[in-house]
């Protein structure tokens, strides 16, 4: 199907007969969809809302300037307010449209607070963000809205590649203090989906697959044509709660501080430090890091801390803990895996960001949270 054609809809109520106890209960996972101008997230979306494949799934398209068919169909925007209709589609999923009249935030709100009226219709929720939108501001709004945390939590974050054209747009210059959205919208990803991968010879391809590890050493990378996924690869990340933390663990094992792809880009690094650590201490030293932005490189750039996951161990606390970060926000969530007794306690974080100085860092936590 190309970009512009429009779904075939049917009529939808907003009363929601049939709905169980159970589906109105429990909280719905949010996945937001990323992705730079042209990499092949309206397709995807697109494929998802066409496709037979048995999942009930709201989409919440955003989009500027005029859109596409299917957008037009959708949006309706009077007096400069916002009004959304949901039109549920043949395939069992809903779709909304929503303008951005005026900022992201409360449209994305007013949108998914409509939605939450048709809970019992749908089991997961995927937001599109435009093409050059920080999907980091996007994910806040979930950890802010203590309403809002009530009815659904944040999945992950999928980021959308163009093979073809991604390098470029992953490597372009930016003018001092500005970031690369592209590397940006790679950097907060949970999942990386490498699109067009026909358009491009097995050594460009290898080239993007570099230049996105280098940049997100820790998200799991998908390659596809034209933006055909399995769903299974897309939701149920968990990427943001604590059940994230036996596939976090593994992943620590074995993650490498990576190079960077460009000498101010974003690039992954990573440490491990063994013992105990005090809470408010590492509280101290997250919030010196992400609030305060103190510390430098050795060129004298302050680091700026895009992304920061790990795993701590709190002393007092049978299991470990995961420490999630988005920009300046950052969550502290014990999770289902113990300390198993006579176990080498250990604390892994993974930082992901500019200006980034491994040993620096690593000597600050060193001195500010350890027992």
């Amino acid at each position: 199907m190309e970009d512009e054609d429009c779904p075939d809809l049917v009529p939808i109520d907003a009363g929601g007969e049939g709905e169980t106890e159970s589906s109105c209960s429990r909280k719905i996972p949010v996945t937001i969809i990323t992705g730079y101008l042209g990499a092949g997230k309206t397709t995807l979306l697109n494929y998802i809302l066409t496709e037979q494949h048995d999942k009930r799934i709201a989409v919440i398209l955003n989009e500027f300037g005029e859109g596409s068919a299917l957008e037009k169909s959708l949006a309706i925007s009077q007096r400069g307010e916002l009004y959304e209709e949901w039109l549920e589609l043949r395939n069992g999923c809903l779709c909304c449209s929503v303008k951005f009249v005026s900022s992201y935030r409360d449209s994305g709100v007013k949108a998914i607070e409509n939605l939450m009226q048709r809970r019992g219709k749908f089991d997961y929720i995927l937001l599109e963000t435009t093409g050059l939108a920080d999907p980091g501001a996007v994910a806040s709004m979930f950890w802010v809205d203590s309403e809002l945390g009530s009815d659904i939590y944040l999945d992950g974050i999928v980021s959308v590649v163009d093979a073809k054209h991604g390098l470029q747009h992953l490597t372009e210059e930016k003018p001092e203090g500005l970031v690369n959205e592209a590397s940006r919208q790679v950097a907060l990803a949970d999942l990386i989906i490498i699109n067009k991968t026909d358009l491009v010879s097995e050594e460009e391809l290898n080239k993007v697959r570099m230049c996105v590890r280098s940049i997100n050493g820790l998200g799991k990378i998908l390659e596809t044509q034209r933006s055909r996924v399995d769903l299974s690869n897309v939701l149920d990340l968990h990427a943001f709660d604590s059940l994230s933390g036996i596939s976090l663990q593994k992943k620590l094992e074995h993650l490498k501080t990576a190079h960077a792809h460009l000498d101010k880009g974003i690039i992954t690094v990573t440490f491990e430090v063994p013992g105990n650590i005090k809470e408010e201490n590492l509280n101290l030293f997250i919030q010196d890091l992400l609030w305060e932005k103190n510390m430098k490189d050795k060129t004298g750039h302050t680091m700026d801390i895009i992304r920061l996951k790990g795993l701590v161990s709190i002393q007092g606390k049978s299991h470990q803990v995961i420490v999630q970060g988005v920009h300046e926000l950052y969550d502290l969530e014990e999770t289902a895996v113990p300390w198993e007794e006579g176990e080498k306690r250990t604390n892994r974080l993974v930082l992901i960001g500019r200006n980034l100085d491994k040993e620096a860092i690593k000597e600050v936590f060193i001195a500010t949270v350890m027992v």
